[in-house]
Order: C-alpha cells, then structure tokens, then sequence
C-alpha cells in the first residue's frame, strides 16, 4: 500500500492547525480505502476555446511545446481537438463551440468575472485522471461527498462519455475526470465522430516546420507542472480537495513575501516524472482583498482571480538542460519564439548556479493561458526559488488584461 504521508515535506509557509490535521487524516484514509492505489497519472488537460480559435492555438502550441495535433473529435455543438505528444504524456483536449452563443456552466463561471466575461469560451476546464475501474472511483467519492456530472448531463454538455466528471470545484471552478483502460492500450475518447480537420493539420504542420527550421524541436520538453490561482480564503481547501480527488501529495508550500503570496505545491505520489504526471501548484495571497487597504501590500494573485475567476493562470513547459553555442537552452527557445511575434513578461530569470532559469509568455490571445519555460540545471528538483516567483509573480501582475480592467474600474 502507498503511504501517502511518508513523504518528506519542504518549504517555510505556515499552515493552520486544521489543515496539518486534516491533511494527514486525509491522506492515511484515502490510502486505507484503496483510493490512492487506484488513481494515476493525468491523462489529459481539458482547454476551452472561442468559437474560431482552435486552429490558431494549435499552431501556438505546436511552435511553443512538443504537442502534436492527432484527430477531430466531431459533435453537434463542438469540435474537440485531441492533441498529443505520445501515451507518456497527457493528451490535451481543445474544446470549440460551434457557436458563440452557446452556453454551459462553463461559460457561466467566466460571467461571473470582468475580464474573464470578455472571452466566455475561454478557460482551463481541468484534468482527467488514469483510475484501475472509474466506477468505483466515483462511487467511494461519492461517498465522501464529491458531486458528478450524470451521463445525461455529460451528453448535454458535449463532453466525452467514457470519462466520469466531477462537478466544477468552489475553491478552484476546475473539475476532475476519471478514465479507467488497460495501461497498454490507446486513449480513446468517447466523443462525437473523429476526422482529420484539415485546417487543424495545416496549422500543426506549420508550427512544426517552424520549430523545426528554429532548431528548437529537440530542446522543448513535456508539461512540468499546471499552475492555479485562488483566493487568499481557498488556498488550504484547494489543497485538500485535490488530494482527496487524485494520488497526489503535499510537496510543500513557500511564503513569497515580496509578492504577498504563497506558492503551494503537490505531486504524484509514485514519483513518476512530471512529464507523465505534471505537479499542481496553487497560488494564493496571503490575506484577503477586503483588508489590503489597511496595509497596501503587493496583491497581484488576488488582483488575478478578482478580474478572470480562480483558475489555472499557467503550464509551465520543461526545457531540457544543455547549451548550444555557450547558451542555454532556455534563452535560445525563448529568442526563437519572439522572434516570430510572441511576447513574453520578462528576461529570462535564474542561473545555472542557483539551479533553474524560468519565463513567463504573454497570455495567450486564443486561451488566456501563459506558458512559463523552465530549465533546471544538474539535480536541481525545486520548481522555484524565492527570487524567481517574486519576479515571475509581479511580472505576470502587470498584465495588460488586469491593468486596463483596473484602469476602466477606477473611471467608473
């Protein structure tokens, strides 16, 4: 049996009593169960998109990661593009309205946020994990008092029927999915008829060409780890929730002082590399809104879910370690990607002697999503240091979205 609590703990942020509690309850009962036995890896990302977008976002990330475009999963209200580095790493699942009128209780979670409202097809929706029999998974959650989607309401969501979909969090607005298959076998998605869009083709291939005449194909590695920005009050429930829903671990968490904020890190329990199971980090400020005008400290976090909704701010993509030409990798990928037009927040931040070097992209214009690379140099096993979150934090902070809502907010 694995042993959830067995595992060693780093960071300096402080947590309550009732969440050292609760943790290691938590963790010792879903081991007892069998939970944690049965849950593995994610097996995909689901991403969604405004009507027309998915063609170009397959084009941006098939220059920007190492995913490829493999098939159109073809619905009466969507096109759901499977996109796929290969059965090591999670698939991603890009969603489409054929409409933009169309609504769901994903639209209505971007409604409720000023500038999350301005693209409603546009969010981060969460992952489906890898379970040995999903129906006994969701019925044990169920038990525990996890809420799911009923296959009727899957099929009027459009979504895929062959995976069991939990309501969407209060704490982070992401679901969990469950897919049980035989770990040799295929992913195969349930959902709608599966063509070879040929717009989405031409837009991997170009991409790919891309990548391929910059001399970056080779370098750029698989998703390290998924990013989620909640409020100051979710941080410690957030935490508890999805380790009650996967296999997960409490990796540890850091007081990020310059920036007011906490970063808090989990990751799989069997030590697989991130590149088959990415970590999720959770980042929340250290004190809620309402009070900050007491004491005007940095707030950059909470600025962020106030104006787009608690959801995943960014996917940090691995860059192998290595120089080429005296240069590493990282900045070498970096200057390629810009140079075909993509903006980032910042320099290049870190050193091979403090063990990482790390950048945030501009969010995406088709998913309001940032990419951040990362290199981490010899055994470096971190995700972060201190001075590379502050800096990455206050960088992502300036963000035009939120300045220009903030800036229309004080007129008002």
């Amino acid at each position: 049996m694995l042993e959830s609590n067995s595992m060693p703990r780093f960071g300096d942020k402080k947590n309550s009593e009732f969440f050292e509690e609760y943790l290691a309850r938590l963790l010792d009962e879903r081991d007892r169960t069998g939970l944690t036995d049965m849950l593995g890896e994610i097996e995909a990302l689901l991403i969604g998109v405004e009507p027309g977008n998915a063609v170009e976002y397959i084009a941006e990330l098939a220059l920007m990661t190492p995913y490829h475009y493999l098939v159109t999963l073809e619905s009466e209200k969507h096109q759901t593009h499977v996109l796929r580095i290969d059965m090591a790493s999670p698939d991603i699942l890009l969603r489409e309205p054929r409409q933009m009128a169309y609504s769901d209780i994903f639209t209505s979670l971007n409604d409720l946020y000023p500038v999350g409202a301005k693209r409603p097809h546009s969010r981060y929706l969460g992952e489906i994990l890898h379970c040995d029999d999903r129906h006994q998974v969701v019925a044990l959650q169920q038990q525990r008092e996890f809420r799911f989607f009923s296959v009727g309401q899957l099929a009027d969501l459009d979504l895929p029927l062959n995976v069991s979909i939990s309501k969407p969090s209060p704490y982070t607005q992401n679901v969990v999915g469950y897919m049980d298959r035989p770990e040799d076998s295929i992913r195969v998605y349930h959902h709608g008829r599966s063509e070879i869009f040929a717009k989405a083709q031409a837009a991997n291939d170009r991409g790919k060409e891309m990548q391929e005449r910059l001399g970056i194909s080779e370098l750029i590695g698989p998703i390290d780890h998924l990013a989620t920005r909640v409020y100051s009050q979710n941080r410690e429930p957030a935490i508890l929730e999805y380790l009650a829903l996967s296999s997960y671990y409490y990796w540890g968490s850091y007081d990020i002082v310059p920036q007011n904020s906490s970063t808090n890190v989990t990751k799989n329990l069997r030590g697989w590399p991130e590149s088959r199971s990415p970590a999720k980090v959770f980042t929340a400020t250290n004190h809620p809104y309402c009070v900050n005008h007491l004491d005007r400290l940095p707030s950059p976090t909470e600025t962020f879910v106030r104006n787009y909704g608690p959801r995943l701010h960014h996917m940090a993509v691995e860059v192998k370690d290595g120089q080429r030409d005296g240069r590493e990798y990282i900045d070498i990928v970096v200057d390629a990607i810009s140079g075909q037009g993509k903006g980032f927040l910042l320099e290049t931040i870190g050193s091979r002697k403090e063990g990482l070097k790390q950048i945030f992209s501009s969010a995406s214009d088709f998913s309001s999503l940032i990419i951040e690379y990362v290199q981490r140099f010899g055994d470096f096993e971190g995700f972060f240091t201190r001075d590379n979150v502050a800096k990455l934090t206050f960088a992502a902070g300036q963000e035009e979205g939120v300045k220009e809502e903030l800036d229309l907010n004080s007129t008002s």
